[in-house]
Order: structure tokens, then sequence, then C-alpha cells
């Protein structure tokens, strides 16, 4: 009996084969026995469903074959996946329904999570922890800002597979998430529950001598609006010069990063991005602005929108940047939605420079004054406006110089 069904498989399989090579065959059956509905399409259309024949053609050997009842929705999204894999670019990937809510969430500021944020460098594919939120999972189990995030569960953290991760530490209250840090020449292994972590992005406080201070932590949700109400309370309270502080600011929105930077200069061009076609898009400021002398404080891991801050301000003679080189994420990616907004993907679709033409990627913001922070004190969390923080207090004593000389 046994040989008699190998047999007939074999027999199958020849038959098989013997209609694809006669082109008779779409697929383990010959599909053109069956009567199906027709469409008209363009050759323009045609041609561009071509190039889906063969994943299709193996998807319905799938449908046909497999040994178990497939489902057909998973193998299409990690299709998808594969696509924008495809491009060996970290900045672009698919967001499914609950990773484009999560998404979502973030950038309103509550989300189910363990508090913490990460920088990815295409570069070296490492992964470095920037911020652990005060009182969120992360930061009671012991992480450290500066840890370098190597596992979470069984996902292998990368550049490439870092939103992977983040949508894993996302997700059900109280369960708990294991995550693995390198902290120096040592591995770190950690479990935590999920929890409700709200994202504080604009914090700031008046220091001595008239300077303000503004911890800016992300340009993300209402920041922009944040930021404008923290100035004014700092001018009402006798600020004389501010500093801006976009330490661990992996950057979000271009726009909020516009509106910040327009509160301190008059009409005129932020930056510019160009695509591949060399079109380019202005990053427009509007007349009208506080001339309060400006201190930019940035570091590694000041990337993207920060560096359009930071960057735009250097370039157009408006701030004093210092710190340490930025981090030279100099790429713009947009956010599109799919399925009435259920779904969507991020993908990088130019380049930005500032308004000398000067490129950031690859290559960063480079400081006016360097200022380094002590590798003992590099994963310190220090309060806001402590100047036991050695960059902050450099950062003060040029502010407050700013202060005796418009004086």
């Amino acid at each position: 009996m046994k040989k008699k069904a190998l047999l007939w498989a074999v027999a199958l399989v020849l038959a098989a084969g013997a209609l694809m090579a006669s082109g008779q065959a779409s697929g383990l059956f010959d599909f053109s026995f069956r009567k199906q509905d027709t469409v008209s399409i363009s050759k323009t259309e045609y041609d561009r469903l071509k190039k889906f024949s063969q994943m299709d053609y193996i998807l319905q050997y799938i449908e046909a074959w497999y040994l178990e009842e497939p489902d057909v929705d998973a193998l299409i999204e990690n299709a998808t996946r594969g696509l924008m894999a495809g491009l060996n670019d970290p900045y672009t990937f698919y967001y499914n329904a609950e990773e484009w809510k999560d998404m979502q969430e973030e950038d309103e500021g509550v989300y189910g999570g363990v508090g913490m944020e990460l920088l990815g460098n295409a570069e070296t594919n490492i992964v470095t922890i920037t911020r652990v939120f005060r009182d969120a999972p992360a930061q009671k189990a012991g992480v450290r800002k500066g840890d370098i995030l190597v596992r979470v569960e069984d996902i292998e953290v990368n550049a490439f597979t870092m939103q992977d991760a983040v949508n894993l530490m996302r997700g059900t209250l109280d369960e708990e998430v294991e995550l693995e840090v390198k902290r120096g020449s040592e591995y770190i292994t950690f479990r935590m529950p999920r929890a409700v972590v709200t994202i504080n992005r604009v914090e700031y406080t008046m220091l001595e001598d008239q300077v303000g201070y503004i911890m800016l932590y992300r340009f993300e949700g209402n920041c922009a609006e944040e930021f404008a109400a923290a100035l004014a309370d700092l001018r009402a309270q006798g600020a004389q010069s501010l500093i801006i502080d976009l330490r661990d600011n992996p950057g979000g929105w271009v726009q909020s990063a516009i509106d910040i930077a327009d509160l301190f200069l008059d009409e005129g061009v932020l930056a510019y991005s160009e695509d591949r076609y060399g079109d380019r898009d202005e990053y427009k400021t509007k007349a009208g602005k506080d001339d309060i002398p400006l201190v930019v404080l940035v570091n590694g891991n000041s990337a993207s929108a920060s560096e359009i801050l930071s960057g735009g301000l250097k370039d157009l003679g408006r701030a004093t940047v210092m710190g340490t080189q930025s981090f030279g994420k100099g790429i713009v990616q947009t956010v599109i939605s799919l399925n009435n907004g259920t779904e969507g993907f991020q993908m990088t679709y130019a380049q930005y420079f500032l308004p000398s033409g000067t490129a950031v990627h690859k290559i960063g913001i480079a400081p006016d004054i360097i200022s380094e922070m002590p590798e003992e004190l590099a994963s310190e969390m220090f309060d806001l406006g402590d100047l036991s923080d050695p960059q902050l207090k450099d950062a003060w004593t040029v502010a407050r110089e700013m202060v005796e000389v418009k004086n």
C-alpha cells in the first residue's frame, strides 16, 4: 500500500512538472481548467503584477499542499516585512495593526511598556539605551542609560531588529518581559513587568544668574507647544539667556523642530531636504523671533530632528552649540497609513542639509565648544538643572557670560 502511495505521489509530481514545463500549469493543479472571472487592466499594471507572479505561484502551492492549513494573512504580512527589509535600511519598516496603534499611543505620550528610549546605529548595528524613564519598570529593574540592548525575549537586537524589540517590550500590562544588556564587558539579564509609561517630552527650570534651562527629550506629540510655554514662563521669571538640552534626544517629527526653531529665527530656511530626483523641500521659519542668547547642548545620541534644530541654529549663527559630535542621522522618513489608518509603514525618502548646504548624514553636528562627559558619569541620571552635571555646568558658564555681555 505504501509503495502504491509513493508511486502515485511520484506520478503527481511528474505530471505537475510536465504541465509546468509546457506552460499550462499555474500551480500544483492545472488552474486553467477552472472557469474564472476576468478583468481588463493596462499593460503597465499587467507588467507590475507579473513581478509578483512567482510569489503568488509559491503561495498557491502553500495553500494547496502545505502540511497544515496556512495563515495566509500572516504569510502576506511577513512577505511585506521582507519587502521593506530588502532595502537594508533600519529606519524603513512596516507597522501591522497592533504596531500602528502602539506607535500612535507613544506619540500621544502614554503607552504600556518598560520605559526606555533606544537609538540604533546602522553602521555598527548597536542599539544603545539613551534614556530610562524615572520610576518606570526598566529603572526599577536596574537598567541604565548607556547600556547596550542585545536581546528582548528571543529577539537578538540590532539596528535592523530594533523595532521588533520595541514592539515586544510593549503589550499587556503587568506581563513580564525579559531583556539582556551589555554593560562594559558584562552581560546582564533583567525581567520586568510592563506598566503604563507616561512620556514627559519637555522639562524646564531656572538656573542661577538669569539662565533658563529647557530639556527636550523628543520631537513628538505637542512638544513644540510645551516648549513655547516653557520659554514664556522662563522669560516671565527673568531668563536672559537659554540652554536647550538635546542630549540623548533621538529626534521625531521634523515639523516640531521647525516650530521650535521658529521661536528664535526670523523668516528664512532652517534646513532643506532632497530626494533621489534632486527635488528640494525647504523647512522654513516665519518672521518674528525671541532674541534671547542660546546655548544648545548635544552629544553622540542627539539625532535627526535634534540635528536639524541644533545644526540650523548653529549654521545661521543663532546659537552656540556645545557638547560632543552628534549622531549623524541626516535622512528623513515619511509615515504612510494603509487600510483606512489601521496599518502603515515608515520609509526613508530624502536626505537633509543645513542652510549652507552642509550634509549631516553619517557626519553629525560638530559643536562650537567641546565639552566631554567623564566616562564614570556617562550613565548617571542627574536631576533637572543639577550643575554637578559637568556638561550642563559648562553650558551654564557660557550662557551666564552671554547675560553679562548683553547687560
